[in-house]
């Protein structure tokens, strides 16, 4: 199996390894909010790298911001999907492929709308910076049932 890897923020990689090791027990929910845990392949190292992200369901989808907290570059995570948008979710104890697909506009007002009705904070971290954030649709693979 290969290995992967976790954020380099401490706390960001305790709170990966804590979802991972307890099924999703644990790291589930944060500022009372659902967690997943996104892997993704590096666009540059071609490693496996993991995160955990506040989501919401659209239907079968997973929903999730491209926030990085307000900050004026995208997060890693995300350029890494616009290089290779196949990557590996959990959520639970349930891990499963999912492919990456940006949200068009027509379906971004609704979207923005559930996320930041789920964490208002999106939106003030949207007002921090110029950069629009993206809205990604996460779709379970059909194989997996």
């Amino acid at each position: 199996m290969e290995k992967t890897y976790d954020s380099p923020i401490e706390w960001v990689a305790r709170h990966a390894r804590s979802y991972v090791d307890s099924d999703g027990l644990e790291g589930g929910r944060l500022f009372d909010n659902d967690i997943l845990l996104i892997t993704t392949r590096g666009r540059r190292t071609g490693l496996l790298r993991r995160t955990p992200l506040m989501y919401g369901r659209d239907g079968e989808r997973y929903i999730v911001v491209a926030s990085y907290r307000g900050r004026p570059a995208h997060p890693c995570w995300y350029l890494n999907l616009e290089t290779n948008p196949d990557v590996t979710l959990q959520v639970g104890p349930d891990v499963f492929p999912a492919k990456a697909i940006g949200v068009p506009d027509r379906d971004r007002p609704a979207l923005w709308g559930l996320m930041t009705g789920l964490f208002p904070t999106f939106a003030d971290y949207q007002k921090q910076t110029l950069r629009r954030f993206p809205i990604i649709a996460l779709q379970p693979l059909p194989s997996w049932a």
